[in-house]
């Protein structure tokens, strides 16, 4: 569930709040995110994924957290944009996709026969 904006972090790009699907974040102060509705957050990481300079962190739980994060707890713990550094996006990341040895593709794809 999404739990924290970093106003310090933030860009005011709001790209979280255009790709929320359940429309959990209000544009505050100077176009900066906040979560107005958190109960709607169905923990799909999207917001979080997309934030460029990885201002967001969603707690892999569906249910709010009972103490709310601070940001040094956050920032100590290297959680703001952990979602994002996991899946490889942004700049100088290992893709995940990359490092992916799962050999589900191998029996869909078929034989490339060279010629």
């Amino acid at each position: 569930m999404i739990e924290f904006v970093s106003s310090d972090r933030c860009v005011q790009c709001t790209m979280c709040v255009k790709v929320c699907p359940t429309n959990v974040f209000d544009l505050g102060a100077n176009k900066i995110p906040i979560i107005a509705r958190q109960e709607d957050c169905q923990t799909c990481f999207i917001c979080e994924a997309y934030c460029p300079v990885d201002a967001l962190y969603v707690a892999p739980y569906a249910d709010p957290l009972e103490v709310a994060p601070t940001e040094e707890h956050l920032v100590d713990n290297h959680l703001l944009g952990s979602w994002r550094e996991t899946i490889g996006w942004g700049k100088g990341r290992i893709k995940l996709a990359a490092i992916d040895t799962t050999p589900f593709i191998d029996r869909i794809l078929p034989v490339r026969r060279l010629e």
